[in-house]
């Protein structure tokens, strides 16, 4: 009989916490959620205030009765699920499933999974928060009927297996009118002129821009305008008219929160938001380290707080000061913003003494990478700010203007350990400006002229698609992962070298939802909710009310379009190719795996293939068509129509016009991915047999 029972969501978490509690204590995973509502139908009672039909989730029988059974030994059980709504909502189904009175005092959270924080959470246990609960609840309910309400409409008017959502369809849309402003985007043409000139003095050389007229900025779109100015200013003298010389601070970024995370592990390593989650998930729940044995190396990772604990902040003034100098510390303070969920901490190391590079070989390669990220993250979030000496100078030649722009940097600061993506091109402003004085003329030594096209915005990609969706207040930092997950399962979008595109299944999913639920499949509606959910979480917002509120204006929308769409069949794109068994032109339809071919004529004529997707671009080798194809793993890859029969071209890269290409070049794709397989089956013997020696 143990005296202490505590359930935690995973195994890790379990295992971690296991070694820092001795004495007659048993901890044990409820595998995430126990019980969840039905898939098979809607699972909540409209008639009766919206009460949600829960049920034990299928296949976790013999866990719930392991669970009822060491409940029912234990003198106390402690619900430790993570530090979240999400987490608090499981608490709140595993006090039902186990009789816990909702009252009861049986609610542990951990921010960080650390001996001496959990420890000291045992001793303060808490009553469930229904407030976080029913936030919870709220939102799931409310995703619920928007998904179970208007996904069948997608099933009758485009596929079966489609789905809508109020979060994803709101991503699905940012992604397509995104790709609509690029196809719309119209280029302008705009000028430079740059001039290298030298101070006599010295023969030192640096550049100026032109600015404009009289001191007024122009903008030069054609070469004619340019040509003008460039026989204005020839010959003439370069006269400094103006300088200014400065000090520039540049302060460090705060520490990382769910979304900034997830935004520097995609530029700075290339991780999926799945994989960033699944690395950081495995770092707090516990890793094995010499030192300190099984230990979460990092806080909770699902926060938008940038808030820092004190003794956090002084483990890293110690740190700071003892490798850096007291002149690199700098405390700081960072406010949240005004949506934010500040129950936790922003995401750090546990430890500031297990430095990435002293626990490197307890770590996978995954894991050193990411935990180096947070970790020099937090530290530089505590240093002093980078200081730049600036200059800036305006020269005149003939009533026109020029510019120069400069900075040396004086005092590394934080940035000696830390730099954020989008600061590199600070590093590279090389524009040495020599000592000016007013008056003083200048030689020119050379003109250049620059033409320039003004640029579509880009593609999102999971970075920048993340920033879009908290810039907005759309989901929460648990959402933004699986939200995208969702969309790229379902073949919304693709992804297309990190850029995000959506496809033509996407296109018309989106066209049928905002044209017919505009109120609901939009930004403002969606980032309301959230504000809602936060009110309801702050027990300020009845959440049964909310969804009532919701409800009533939604449940006659669906009447309408449902009513609208009846007789509406959506077109479907013709394409050029002939049904060679009943001649009627093919149609393009969307299948599990994408577009395919089909004969229009169905039941009649039941003629369906592949549909080939081809570049402008000739093959290098024989000038045949290119063939866009894609393996296994969704990754595009090219080849020649007439392979293999009298072209072997296949490559990993489009074919680029002119391009020449010989035998040594060509990169068998297939040989390629055999070869990965074969090494993967290698490595995995070798696992087996290591493993068959050790026992």
């Amino acid at each position: 009989m143990a005296d202490k029972l505590i359930i935690v969501e995973s195994p890790a978490k379990a295992n971690t916490i296991k070694k820092f509690l001795g004495g007659n204590t048993k901890v044990i995973a409820s595998m995430g959620h126990i019980r969840d509502l039905p898939k098979s139908k809607l699972g909540i009672d409209i008639e009766h205030n919206f009460e949600p039909e829960y049920i034990n989730i299928r296949g976790k029988g013999d866990l719930i009765k392991l669970l009822k059974k060491e409940a029912k030994s234990a003198k106390t059980v402690y619900l430790a699920t993570d530090p979240d709504r999400e987490g608090e909502a499981i608490a709140w189904h595993l006090a039902y499933i186990l009789g816990i009175p909702e009252d009861s005092v049986c609610r542990v959270t951990f921010n960080e999974i650390t001996k001496e924080t959990v420890k000291s959470s045992i001793k303060k246990p808490r009553k469930i928060d229904m407030n976080l609960t029913n936030a919870q609840q709220a939102r799931r309910v409310l995703d619920r009927i928007v998904g179970y309400k208007i996904s069948p409409l997608l099933w009758k008017k485009v596929r079966r297996g489609l789905s809508a959502g109020r979060v994803q369809s709101v991503a699905v849309k940012l992604i397509v009118d995104r790709e609509e402003e690029i196809e719309k985007f119209v280029p302008e043409e705009y000028w430079n002129i740059y001039a290298k000139l030298e101070k006599i003095s010295s023969k030192k050389e640096f550049e100026a821009k032109f600015y404009g007229k009289d001191g007024k900025k122009l903008e030069l779109h054609s070469k004619n305008e340019v040509d003008e100015i460039l026989n204005n200013i020839k010959g003439k003298e370069y006269i400094v008219t103006d300088v200014k010389k400065g000090q520039r601070k540049k302060n460090p970024a705060p520490p990382f929160t769910t979304s900034t995370m997830q935004q520097e592990a995609s530029r700075k390593l290339g991780f999926t938001l799945k994989k960033t989650m699944s690395v950081a998930q495995g770092l707090y729940e516990g890793v094995k380290v010499p030192s300190k044995g099984s230990v979460g190396l990092i806080t909770y990772m699902r926060t938008d707080s940038t808030r820092i604990s004190d003794e956090a902040r002084d483990a890293a003034k110690i740190h700071i000061e003892n490798i850096y100098g007291s002149e690199y510390y700098e405390n700081r303070f960072y406010k949240g913003k005004s949506n934010a969920q500040d129950a936790h901490e922003g995401i750090r190391p546990t430890y500031v003494d297990l430095t990435p590079e002293s626990i490197k070989d307890s770590l996978t390669k995954d894991q050193y990478k990411l935990y180096r990220l947070i970790y020099n993250r937090f530290i530089a979030s505590q240093m002093a700010a980078a200081i730049y000496d600036t200059i800036s100078a305006n020269i005149d030649v003939n009533s026109y203007n020029f510019k120069a722009n400069g900075q040396t940097l004086k005092f590394k600061g934080f940035m000696t350990l830390y730099v954020e993506d989008t600061d590199n091109i600070e590093e590279n402003n090389d524009n040495n400006i020599p000592e000016l004085t007013i008056g003083e003329k200048l030689k020119e030594k050379k003109i250049d002229t620059k033409q320039s096209f003004t640029e579509p915005p880009p593609r999102y990609t999971e970075a920048s698609l993340v920033k879009a969706l908290e810039e907005k207040g759309i989901g929460r930092p648990s959402t933004y992962s699986p939200t995208i997950t969702t969309i790229l399962e379902r073949r919304y979008i693709e992804k297309n070298a990190k850029q995000l595109v959506p496809t033509e299944l996407g296109k018309v999913v989106n066209k049928l939802l905002t044209e017919n639920f505009s109120d609901i499949i939009n930004v403002e509606f969606t980032a309301k909710v959230e504000e809602e959910f936060d009110q309801i979480a702050a027990g300020k917002c009845e959440w049964k009310k909310t969804i009532g509120e919701f409800y009533e204006p939604f449940e006659k929308e669906l009447e309408r379009v449902e009513k609208e769409l009846e007789h509406v069949k959506l077109e479907e794109e013709v394409s050029d190719v002939k049904c060679e068994k009943c001649g009627r032109m093919m149609v393009i339809k969307y299948g599990r795996y994408g577009k395919f071919l089909a004969c229009p004529g169905y039941p009649e004529c039941k003629n369906a293939k592949p549909l080939v997707e081809t570049i402008d671009v000739p093959c290098p080798v024989c000038g045949g068509k290119v063939q866009v194809r894609k393996t296994k793993r969704k990754r595009n890859y090219y080849i020649c129509e007439n392979n293999p029969k009298s072209c072997n071209y296949i490559s990993w890269n489009k074919p680029k016009p002119g391009e020449k290409w010989d035998e040594s070049q060509i990169t068998d794709v297939k040989k390629k991915a055999k070869a990965k397989k074969t090494t993967k089956r290698k490595k995995s013997v070798k696992k087996t047999t290591k493993t068959k020696k050790v026992l």
